[in-house]
């Protein structure tokens, strides 16, 4: 039964906020973390929970007083009101009771790199910057440029960038994977449509207590930054390179004239990478359900194409095809596809879940 099950969540929250004063567990930073983000991400499940109870209590009484004289018109009223709104609540429940990606409130890392086309996919990676920029702009969001690589034709070949905002991960993590643009280059003297690639990975940003790097497995460089020239190029010896030794990953910024700076961008950067590949072992373990069930992108598939000339945007995930790519783009629209992911993952979870 629906109501049993959500007094459970509603019995669970009373039982954190009892736990949280008490002195064992304010002492353990840990501990506390760890129940302070599972009351926030049980608190709308409550919340629905608690007027979902009220509704069916409101409900009995009313049709009680059906037969009183003088109530029965106003338990008329009532009860057409509840009666609408139950199952409205039920549904936003239902999807309230999905299973959760843990990540999905926390702040990320976008990586955007040139693929194949040389300098035409340089040139779209800032077509594609420009356009999550934009995109968070009007959600609110703070964005932070990490990293990056300028090709000299324009564009970047790397750019690494944090969003930090509200349930940012949950928005964007289906962003991850290949994007194919179709378009004319601008050096293109016989009208040739070129295809190009570039790789988009979303990494969800993590705190010192959920992942832990060894001083001893780290390998840290220090060198002059590279890059297409010009005056914003950095010349001094801050450019830093730190080697993760055990796994292989490199992380590399130039971007602050501060060799302090930029040692601390790149630690950020490489602990993300590092929680991001251990959370893909993990879903390789627990197979291919716990990766559906979380809707971790995969970065090796294609996703989507962006044709310039059809002015075309296509998910190839969802068979989704927009006549709206400037919008999107220049606007950053990007909720147009973004929201029907989010609603076919949803779907998804749904049959899975038996909901």
């Amino acid at each position: 039964m629906l109501q049993n099950k959500l007094q459970k969540f509603i019995n669970r929250f009373n039982e954190i906020n009892d736990l949280l004063v008490q002195p064992e567990i304010l002492s353990n930073i840990k501990k506390m973390t760890e129940l302070s983000k599972e009351q926030s991400r049980i608190s709308k499940v409550v919340v629905a929970a608690k007027e979902y109870i009220q509704i069916i209590e409101d409900i009995e009484e009313n049709k009680m007083l059906l037969d009183d004289k003088e109530l029965s018109e106003l338990a008329k009223e009532e009860l057409k009101e509840l009666e609408a709104r139950k199952p409205e609540l039920e549904a936003e429940i239902k999807i309230l009771l999905l299973p959760t990606d843990p990540n999905d409130e926390k702040n990320i890392y976008i990586e955007l790199r040139a693929g194949a086309g040389g300098d035409e996919a340089a040139i779209f990676v800032g077509d594609l910057f420009g356009t999550y920029m934009r995109y968070a702009q009007n959600q609110g969001w703070k964005t932070e440029i990490m990293n990056s690589n300028e090709s000299e034709s324009g564009g970047f070949k790397e750019i690494i960038f944090l969003v930090k905002g509200e349930n940012v991960y949950s928005k964007l993590k289906f962003e991850s994977g290949i994007h194919r643009v179709q378009r004319v280059p601008a050096t293109e003297s016989q009208g040739r449509v070129h295809t190009s690639a570039i790789t988009v990975a979303v990494i969800p940003e993590v705190d010192d207590i959920e992942i832990e790097i060894r001083p001893e497995d780290l390998k840290i460089d220090v060198m002059r930054a590279s890059g297409c020239g010009g005056q914003c190029v950095n010349t001094t010896d801050s450019a830093v390179r730190i080697t993760h030794i055990p796994s292989g990953l490199v992380v590399t910024n130039q971007d602050q004239k501060s060799q302090h700076k930029n040692k601390d961008k790149a630690m950020k950067v490489l602990k993300a990478r590092l929680y991001d590949l251990q959370e893909q072992e993990r879903m390789e373990k627990e197979g291919a359900n716990r990766k559906e069930q979380v809707g971790s992108g995969d970065r090796s598939g294609r996703i989507r194409t962006y044709n310039y000339p059809q002015g075309r945007i296509s998910d190839h995930r969802i068979n989704l095809t927009l006549y709206r790519l400037d919008a999107i783009m220049n606007d950053g629209f990007l909720d147009e596809v973004i929201d029907p992911l989010i609603a076919d993952h949803q779907s998804r979870l749904m049959d899975a879940s038996g909901l």
